[in-house]
């Protein structure tokens, strides 16, 4: 059976009706089959209470599995988390570091990919700060600033001011080579763009669903490869992180040896559910056609905007661009650009020094000319 035009999808999304929404790469409006999966999941909690629970455990691990799936990955290698900021900094603290260690990471990144890190200056490791040039994150640069003692490397996917987009098979494979653990935050990416760690030199990705994902704030994922699985301790435990959980009267402290040792309580399972229908409409809509879509709707946008006078601030060749596209003029502030846009009803952003858009596939070429007639 054929799939249905994007078009089709645009229903799901009743932001559409008043907005002309362009901030997916900050937060995302949820779909009403998220809505539904947790109009669902509270009916079942209100009328069944502690009854509702096995069907919920079941209901989330099919969701881990969906999320390995859609990431080329094993459902042990997942571990639900609240946020990215959350899943980083289980890796940062799970580590076994000495003083004089350091990380390597950069000085455009998101703070919640340089905080978690920092935070370890109490116990002697030093943080690198690579300097962008030209809105780019050299390999040359991150090489440059690796020695002896570098211990993990962390980057963005896409960078959230311009889009940069990293080539984690470069930068992976030169971690491997030193024996540096590689790091991602994965938010800026996953959901808008192809991803297949099984072929890439991954140990870590974390991402929260309120970005591309289509989901809520407050819950997310961290990919730990099973090859570095046992490199990292959980620093947060409860009942849930031991091999026999249910078990409540023999006290047997034996972790669990997949990622479901970071998962320490009780499960947010109205947030799993809620992620598991978001990931469900992006399979169902498919991701190389949502790529393709945000590619041309992004095309669309970089030709107006450059036939108006506007710089383009984000690359746009296939190797380095993603669904983020920042552009700023000469002539008007940033400021004032968003007022005008947000007068007409338009959502976007001020970052990286200019105005950032992210559409996603249920946006339409309407929306984009609608966005381009409101610039001055």
């Amino acid at each position: 059976m054929a799939r249905p035009v994007l078009s089709d999808y645009r229903s799901l999304f009743p932001v559409t009706e008043a907005l002309t929404y362009l901030n997916h790469a900050g937060v995302a409006p949820i779909s009403l089959r998220v809505k539904e999966a947790v109009a669902s999941f509270l009916e079942l909690s209100a009328r069944c209470g502690i009854l509702g629970i096995e069907k919920l455990v079941r209901q989330g691990e099919s969701v881990r599995e969906t999320i390995a799936c859609f990431l080329g990955a094993h459902s042990d290698e997942i571990a639900f988390v609240r946020s990215t900021s959350h899943g980083l900094s289980l890796v940062a603290e799970g580590i076994d570091w000495r003083a004089g260690d350091n990380v390597v990471t950069a000085s455009c990144e998101f703070p919640a990919n340089v905080y978690p890190w920092m935070n370890l200056n109490r116990r002697g490791v030093e943080t690198r700060l690579v300097a962008p040039e030209g809105g780019e994150i050299r390999i040359d640069d991150v090489r440059a600033s690796m020695d002896g003692r570098t211990r993990v490397v962390s980057l963005s996917w896409v960078e959230y001011q311009d889009g940069f987009r990293n080539d984690l098979e470069v930068l992976g494979s030169l971690c491997r080579e030193r024996d540096v653990l590689f790091c991602v935050d994965g938010i800026q990416g996953v959901g808008g763009l192809p991803l297949d760690l099984c072929g890439l030199p991954v140990d870590f990705l974390a991402a929260d669903g309120h970005k591309w994902l289509l989901a809520p704030e407050g819950i997310g994922f961290l990919y730990l490869s099973r090859r570095v699985m046992d490199r990292v301790h959980p620093v947060i435990v409860g009942w849930h992180s031991v091999k026999n959980a249910l078990v409540f009267e023999d006290l047997d402290f034996t972790l669990r040896d997949d990622a479901r040792k970071f998962e320490e309580g009780s499960a947010p399972f109205m947030g799993i559910v809620a992620l598991g229908a978001a990931f469900d409409l992006l399979a169902d809509v498919g991701l190389e056609r949502i790529w393709k879509q945000i590619r041309s709707l992004n095309d669309l946008a970089a030709a107006g905007l450059r036939e108006r006078g506007y710089r383009v601030l984000s690359p746009m060749d296939d190797a380095t661009r993603s669904g983020i596209l920042t552009f700023r003029s000469e002539h008007h502030t940033n400021a004032a650009l968003f007022q005008r846009l947000s007068e007409g009803h338009i959502v976007c952003a001020v970052r990286g020094g200019g105005i950032r858009i992210s559409p996603h596939f249920y946006n339409t070429e309407d929306d984009i000319e609608r966005f381009l007639a409101w610039l001055p």
